[in-house]
């Protein structure tokens, strides 16, 4: 068996978004550094996750725009989304930044080490005949796609994520099992490429847990692009044969497809780890830790999917960042309060901080304030008026507890939206705050102005008269 014998300071297991960032971090402090990853640089973000749907959906929503809303901008187009285009060039742009993500490492001295790893020891790894010490380690595992009983994936009839992505044909219909962030997107990609898409949610709404008003405009938006929904519905039978998938719904409808997604959520992935060598175990389905990032065993931590929680790559960084800082000695807590949550939908919807009903239901005094994206400038200009800001204030505090987006560019002034509320800047200081025009980002300015019935791009209403 080969060993390494100087121990790495830092061995963080993973390279997705989280450990990767950490190593960079690390090796910014001058730690010796060394990154184990058993498939392809940058984990599941960057070869089935955010990068690639992302780079599907712009593809797929310009085509829209192009083909289907030229004659809005005073053009006449033909044409059509070649599906075999998007799906290369989406390849493309993921072997691209897996490249450029080599070199980062590289330029840091970090050492990579491909294969599966597995804890010997609290101080001691092995990947394959290779066995090595460390003084710390970081857990950065990920996730994996959840089954349900009866529809477990067969890479044929039933699909993953992974499967779809990975697809070289277009289905005529495809039924969405899940309508969280991974269906809602799934079905804008696919809606666009021309298949009849329905989507089954258990839940009583899309996307659970936003704000009711903006997931109602989301359902209502998808629907008027012939998305099929059903809410509150579950999967009772399921039957497959050479002509596709037959799904019974609990209140009787029967739902058919050529192909099935199952996107029901993630779940932490620790499968071969040997966790228990290092003194640790799952608790509740993932790996506990402190608000440190510290696991039991004082010298591992963990951070990302695998510690559960809000699964998205940049709460992974920042929880890689605060992870390496406690690793060098800093006293440095991980602060959840404002993670924003981004879906690239058609319209896109984005939210940070508190919403509506969350805010009233910690016993705030709320006061809240919109502007549509039918009176901003820059949506009228570009064809996108549809959607609002919703911002959610305290009367007592003045000072922004959450901002809720619907609309062009939702994802990107999702950005000041943080900011702002990170800032407890006072919600009457803001016409302080010079918002150029015309922008995306002065419908927040005007939605808090609308606060106090001053929004100067509304018309005055009764209720608005001093």
């Amino acid at each position: 068996m080969s060993k390494i014998s100087t121990p790495f300071d830092l061995v963080i297991i993973g390279a997705g978004p989280g450990g990767y960032t950490a190593a960079v971090v690390a090796a910014q402090k001058g730690l010796k550094v060394a990154l184990i990853e058993k498939e392809e640089l940058g984990g599941t973000c960057l070869n089935k996750g955010c990068i690639p749907t992302k780079a599907l959906l712009s593809s797929v929503r310009l085509g829209e725009q192009i083909i289907q809303q030229a004659n809005e901008f005073g053009l006449e187009i033909k044409g059509k989304v070649s599906f075999e285009g998007i799906f290369k060039k989406k390849d493309q742009i993921v072997r691209r930044l897996r490249q450029g993500l080599s070199f980062l490492l590289k330029s840091y001295n970090i050492q990579l080490i491909q294969g599966k790893a597995h804890f010997v020891s609290p101080e001691r790894i092995r990947v394959g005949e290779a066995e090595f010490g460390f003084k710390n380690c970081i857990i950065a595992t990920g996730s994996r796609p959840v089954s349900l009983p009866g529809l477990e994936p067969d890479g044929q009839y039933i699909l993953t994520s992974d499967h779809l992505l990975a697809n070289n044909e277009i289905p005529s219909s495809l039924v969405i099992i899940g309508g969280g962030v991974i269906g809602i997107e799934f079905a804008c990609i696919f809606n666009g490429l021309g298949t009849k898409v329905t989507i089954i949610e258990a839940l009583p709404s899309i996307l659970p847990g936003m704000d009711r008003e903006i997931t109602r405009l989301l359902r209502q938006a998808l629907e008027r692009k012939g998305i099929k929904i059903f809410l509150g519905q579950r999967v009772t039978q399921v039957n497959k044969d050479l002509q596709g998938v037959s799904l019974s719904l609990a209140r009787g409808q029967e739902v058919r497809a050529k192909r099935v997604l199952v996107a029901i959520g993630r779940r932490p992935y620790t499968e071969g780890l040997k966790l228990e060598n290092a003194g640790l175990e799952m608790e509740d389905g993932h790996i506990a830790v402190n608000n440190r990032l510290e696991t039991k065993t004082r010298n591992i931590y963990a951070i990302g999917d695998v510690i559960g929680g809000t699964l998205l790559a940049h709460k992974a960084c920042t929880e890689a960042t605060v992870a390496v800082q406690n690793i060098v000695g800093k006293q440095v807590v991980m602060d959840y309060r404002l993670i924003p949550l981004c879906i690239f939908s058609h319209p896109e919807v984005a939210s940070v901080g508190l919403n509506e009903e969350e805010a009233r239901k910690k016993g705030f005094t709320v006061k809240i304030g919109k502007f549509p994206f039918a009176a901003n400038g820059r949506a009228m200009c570009e064809r996108k008026g549809l959607g609002l800001v919703k911002v959610v204030g305290d009367k007592n505090s003045g000072v922004i507890l959450g901002i809720q987006i619907i609309g062009p560019s939702a994802t990107e002034v999702i950005a000041t939206a943080s900011i702002l509320i990170k800032s407890e800047i006072k919600m009457k200081e803001i016409p302080r705050i010079l918002f150029a025009h015309p922008t995306y980002s002065e419908s927040i300015y005007q939605a808090i102005l609308n606060i106090y019935n001053g929004a100067t791009d509304l018309p005055q209403t009764p209720t608005s008269k001093s």
